[in-house]
């Protein structure tokens, strides 16, 4: 009878928190993974610069309707995740890739590529570069003389 409550009792002990907060909250979630992976989006083995102390900056980026980013590239390991509306990065010859709210990806380092919103709402993007003191996060595509 004793194991019997030890094991009632520990129902109700892993139960209890979603128990107490009621139906309205049963599907909460506590972790929603967004990315994880070793390669860019256009598969390039993700890496770090050598030698330097890391330099991580996170910043949010918004393009409104009609706005691109202008062709470049990165310097370092760049997450972006997508707060709101919808990107498309033309990788050239990689191809399009259209990235929508809620989903999270490793933008291409050594390729240039270009980011537009064509979209009729403005899009915003919480990119993190993870980078090292000296190195360059965006590296812009040369201008034509």
């Amino acid at each position: 009878m004793r194991l019997f409550w030890i094991a009632i009792l520990a129902a109700m002990m892993l139960a209890g928190p979603a128990m107490a907060r009621g139906p309205e909250h049963q599907d909460y979630k506590r972790i929603e993974k967004i990315f994880s992976g070793s390669k860019t989006a256009i598969g390039e083995t993700i890496h770090y610069p050598k030698g330097e102390p890391v330099d991580i900056e996170s910043l949010i980026v918004t393009l409104k309707p009609g706005e691109e980013t202008g062709w470049h590239k990165h310097g370092v390991p760049a997450f972006g995740y997508i707060l709101s509306g919808e990107v498309t990065v033309d990788y050239g010859e990689k191809g399009k890739r259209t990235y929508k709210a809620g989903e999270g990806f490793v933008d291409a380092m050594n390729w240039l590529h270009n980011g537009m919103n064509e979209g009729a709402v403005p899009v915003r993007i919480l990119v993190v570069f993870m980078g090292a003191k000296g190195s360059q996060d965006v590296i812009h595509k040369p201008r034509a003389p």
